[in-house]
Formats: structure tokens, sequence, C-alpha cells
């Protein structure tokens, strides 16, 4: 092989929230799951992900998905490299919290909970570029050209290596960003056709849905440093919506301060500081019924928060919901003194209509 680990992936810059015109790019769904190159190697194979080890090397996910590493071992020729994207799929959906459970053994008890996760909840490869074949490089190459090579590569692949689809024809893929979200499509990737592969540098664009929704504060988490007196800050704003029984769920987070403006929140929100003994709708909550903020799992300790009465409405953007929560953390407009907080209801959300990935898969 000429080309080695690791090597950095192309990356996407954001073009906002709407689909360019199409001229000269092609589209392709945005998965939600694990970016990787696939180096297949004469003897073994390397998933490069795009995470880090503590020494700051590029991850290797190979040792958590053994079935990928079977198939692409069976159907890859060696002296391969290709670009992709690791997904897990359930009830006809991405699922990007079963995909995160793959990774979890390797601090647990690692092999035979990985051979028992490679059954239950086994993961697909669906890959989008070619980097190498046959000793010859293609970096250099046009996208149009390296898809035309990877399309043939993949004439004999079967499931779970998929060929991504991809088109020229932006009606085409407005069909995709608006039809297959429930389906767990994260967005589209917009990649110019005449352009090399660039490792490393945010050379093709993504475009990802943003909608507003207006959610009760009912309490936030401190910001890890505390502020120049040694007072906390405002690491987040702990968001909430009710449900048709009146019952407030915690939703997700709004992010991204400044430094200046977390000390400013801390202050601004004392005066709403619910008291250790007053009532509250997630400390008083069963977490069965409920979704509430800080709860511990077996992945991470629980996250301290402080208790606001929730009298007070903000407008947040977010992307898409996943199950009853934000997908991602959640941006923050403008505060809303003209909303009544039981107003802020889940009935508000955009539902996406339904539908199945496989339907996506087939035409590729």
């Amino acid at each position: 092989m000429i080309l080695i680990p690791p090597i950095e992936p192309m990356l996407a810059k954001p073009l906002g929230h709407t689909l360019p015109s199409g001229e000269g790019v092609a589209f392709e769904p945005k998965w939600d799951g694990f970016r990787c190159l696939v180096f297949r190697r004469a003897d073994d194979v390397v998933l490069q992900g795009r995470g880090r080890s503590r020494d700051g090397e590029l991850v290797d996910l190979a040792y958590a998905f053994p079935e990928l590493v079977e198939t692409v071992l069976a159907q890859v020729p060696a002296g391969t490299v290709l670009g992709g994207e690791i997904v897990a799929e359930r009830s006809g959906r991405l699922d990007f919290g079963t995909l995160s459970s793959r990774l979890r053994p390797r601090s647990e008890a690692g092999g035979p909970n990985i051979a028992r996760l490679a059954r239950t909840a086994p993961a697909s490869l669906l890959l989008f570029d070619v980097l190498e074949n046959d000793g010859v490089t293609f970096l250099d190459e046009p996208y149009q050209e390296r898809h035309a090579r990877l399309a043939s590569l993949a004439a004999p692949w079967s499931p779970p290596l998929r060929l991504t689809p991809t088109t020229t024809d932006p009606a085409v893929a407005l069909s995709w960003f608006t039809g297959f979200e429930s389906a767990g499509v994260d967005g589209l990737i917009v990649k110019p056709l005449a352009d090399p592969y660039r490792p490393g540098v945010r050379a093709q664009g993504k475009v990802k849905h943003q909608r507003t929704a207006d959610v009760v504060l009912a309490g936030w988490r401190p910001h890890v440093r505390p502020g120049p007196d040694g007072a906390p800050m405002v690491g987040s704003l702990l968001l909430g919506l009710y449900d048709e029984a009146g019952r407030l769920h915690h939703v997700g987070a709004a992010s991204a301060f400044s430094a200046a403006r977390r000390a400013e929140l801390a202050v601004e929100l004392e005066p709403l500081t619910a008291a250790d003994a007053a009532p509250h709708p997630w400390r008083d909550a069963d977490p069965a019924t409920v979704s509430v903020p800080g709860e511990a799992s077996r992945w991470k300790k629980e996250q301290p928060w402080i208790a606001l009465r929730p009298e007070r409405v903000l407008e947040v953007t977010y992307e898409q919901m996943e199950g009853p929560r934000f997908r991602h953390l959640a941006g923050f407009l403008r505060w809303r003194p003209d909303r009544d907080p039981a107003s802020c209801r889940f009935d508000q959300l955009e539902v996406p209509p339904a539908s199945d990935i496989a339907d996506l898969l087939a035409g590729s």
C-alpha cells in the first residue's frame, strides 16, 4: 500500500440550512454515524475514526466492529483505502445511541461483550469515496472520477457494505433532505465534482436542518471553570417542555456563551434559584415517567445542576429531535418574556414524515 494510516479525512464546512443550486456539485445524505477511513491491508483492516486517544493519536475502531472487519477482508481487495461512515440501524432508522454503545466494551469486559454486541447490534459501513486501489492513489483525481471508480469497485458488495447514494439533481437531494430525516439522515453533504481529495481540509459543504422552539428554563449546570472571583459561571442552560399531562420534561441544553456572558447569566439567574426545600418539577419527578437532567448511568457520573423556578421562557434553535430530546446542543436566540411557560409544549415541534432508511439505501 502507498497510503498508510493515519490520514486526516476531508471535512465539510456549514453552508447554512438551504440547498445550493447544484451546479457542479454532487449531493449525498449526511449520515448520523462515525466517520472513518477504511484501510484494507494485506492481512488486516484499519477503521480509522476521527476521535483521538489521550496521546493525540487517531483511534482505530476495528476492535469494536469485528463484523465489519470480517466483511471488508472478504469483499474489498487488499491495497484499498475507502472513505465512509459506520452506522447502526434499528427499526428502520439510524440509531446513534445503539452505535455509541458499540464503543463502550473497550473499558469494560472487552472481547466477550464486543462479540455479543456484534451479533445483537450489528453495524453497517456506508462508503462514499476511494483514495487508493491496487497500488494506485486517487487523491489528486476529481471527486467525479473517484466516485466512478468506487461504484465499479462496489458492484459485488453485499451488506453490511453499502454504496452511499449520490445525485447531481437538487430535486432528488431535497427529497432526501425533507423525506428521510425521521430515518436518521442528518442533512446533506455537498461535494464539488471537480475537486481532489484534500485530507484535513473543509473542502466540502454540509446542509443541516434548523428549527426554533420556545422552551422553559428550569435549571443550569456550572461551567468547568469558575469565574475570576471564584464564583460559579453558567456552563449550560437546562431546557424543558411540557407534555399533555402537564409534566415538564428535560429536553436538552443551550451553551456556547462567552466567558463574560457566563458570569452575567449566573448573576442574572440567581433570583430564580429554587430553594432546596421548595418543590421543583425535576427534583420531585419520577425519572421513570419524566426526563430529568443529571441522571447517572453506567457510562457517566451524575452531573450537578442548579434548579431554577420554571418561570422564564427562551427561544432556541435546534436541528432535530432524538426521541423526546434535542439531538445536539440547542442555540440560544433570545428571551421570550411574552410567553407563558405552561404554553411551551411538545406539540409546537415540527414532526418530520415517517420514513425508512432501507428505502433510501435501495437506490444505492
